[in-house]
């Protein structure tokens, strides 16, 4: 396989490439995107020195197969000019020199016939190069394009990979002063100043629990009190 051949298949190959479907394949998508893109960026190169060699020696063949037609064009002027010439003498009578000029117009003619042979070969052969060359600057944009793509899903993951370590330092940083998270310094504090307002609470409710019984003591006092002077009473209104 010729050096023009290989890098034909490799440009088409890679210009047909799914990037979509190695990036799902891939373990480490970042990786494999800065690894495409070497890939690409050296395969460009390479393609884009093939291609100008090919196009460089399409050119020359061109140049070539136009020189035989301007040859055989020329040859062909050079023949009509010696018959004419020949015709001439050979109208004043100069056989000799007549039939001279017919054999340099023989001559001319068969210039003639070996120029417009090889331009004609050549021409199959400056067709199939201008075929490979348009494949090759068809698969060696569509590989720009590739590059251009792989760059962009390349910077959009590091954007978002970047994104998503900043959302996550954010969220460590809020969850290290949220008031609901046991572990935090302020949800300790905020336990100990509850604990003590039930405590302040609890006393509260034991020294109003022992006023309460102490009001319930003089209560019964004054019950006791009452119960007498009107025992004392009935006793009075009792006849002797």
């Amino acid at each position: 396989m010729s050096s023009k051949q290989t890098v034909l298949g490799r440009v088409t190959q890679l210009a047909k490439a799914n990037i979509h479907a190695l990036l799902d394949q891939a373990e480490d998508p970042q990786k494999m995107l800065d690894q495409l893109v070497r890939d690409y960026t050296e395969n460009i190169g390479e393609a884009e020195a093939a291609i100008a060699q090919t196009i460089g020696n399409l050119r020359l063949m061109e140049d070539d197969h136009r020189e035989d037609v301007e040859s055989a064009a020329e040859w062909g002027r050079k023949a009509l000019a010696a018959s004419q010439k020949a015709d001439s003498l050979r109208a004043s009578g100069d056989t000799t020199d007549a039939d001279k000029f017919d054999n340099l117009a023989k001559v001319a003619l068969g210039r003639q016939l070996d120029y417009e042979r090889e331009a004609k070969t050549a021409e199959p052969t400056i067709a199939a190069q201008q075929q490979s060359v348009d494949k090759l600057k068809d698969g060696l944009s569509k590989m720009r394009e590739k590059l251009d793509e792989l760059r962009r899903k390349r910077d959009e993951l590091v954007a978002r990979a970047k994104s998503a370590q900043a959302q996550s330092r954010v969220h460590d940083a809020l969850k290290s002063v949220d008031v609901m998270d046991p572990t935090s310094e302020v949800s300790r504090f905020e336990e100990k100043v509850r604990r003590e307002e039930a405590r302040v609470r609890g006393a509260e409710e034991l020294a109003a629990s022992s006023l309460d019984a102490q009001f319930e003591s003089l209560d019964d006092v004054a019950d006791d009190a009452e119960v007498a002077a009107r025992l004392a009473a009935l006793k009075s209104k009792t006849p002797a």
